[in-house]
């Protein structure tokens, strides 16, 4: 049973995508043992909550200083015992040691096809603002692993969206999550289960 730690910092809707994924066997052999959120009015922990899985708040907020943070939020994977940690949503600049301790078990979505539109600051809705400012035709997501760099890491998955006529970020943002997004995160998580995918650190 791959136990999987989910890090969050809003609405949750990968969350939820992987939670309805489990429930209809389409990740098979995997629990999330934690849902982790920086921010604690984050509607993910209500999506854990009702889900029955459990949850934590680590916010910056509650340290003196960003190491105590980081420390609060290396010692709160490490008590979960997840064999995966999945980034789904998560604001948070991951620090070096959870990167470490975490190598080539920590994934990562990200809403374009790497190598467009990644790394530093872009994220969220930025990424679909400045994909229809270059005037792209195609967008997508990638599913990856997370190194030390920003999106660098080793990409498992991507899929291809169509940019329409029209489009807002808003309505490119939703359209990515549910036609790649909402797909491509269950399914990575269910290749490393199911040992298909051993990845390139494992």
């Amino acid at each position: 049973m791959l136990k999987v730690a989910v890090m969050v910092s809003g609405g949750g809707t990968n969350l939820q995508a992987i939670l309805d994924a489990i429930d209809k066997g389409t990740i098979r052999n995997t629990k999330i043992v934690t849902v982790i959120s920086n921010n604690p009015h984050a509607f993910a922990l209500e999506r854990a909550k009702k889900h029955g899985v459990p949850s934590v708040c680590v916010s910056p907020r509650q340290y003196g200083t960003r190491e105590e943070f980081h420390e609060a939020l290396l010692q709160a994977l490490k008590d979960s015992k997840a064999d995966l940690v999945v980034l789904a949503g998560c604001l948070v600049v991951i620090p070096e040691t959870i990167i470490r301790e975490y190598k080539g078990r920590m994934i990562n979505i990200h809403p374009s096809l790497i190598p467009a539109f990644c790394g530093t600051g872009y994220y969220g809705l930025k990424v679909h603002e400045e994909a229809l400012k270059r005037g792209v035709k195609v967008t997508g997501a990638t599913v990856h692993f997370v190194d030390e760099g920003t999106d660098t890491g080793p990409i498992l998955l991507q899929k291809a969206v169509e940019v329409r006529e029209g489009d807002t970020p808003e309505i490119l943002q939703q359209r990515v999550m549910e036609e790649a997004e909402w797909i491509l995160l269950p399914k990575a998580i269910d290749m490393i289960a199911s040992g298909t995918y051993k990845g390139e650190n494992r």
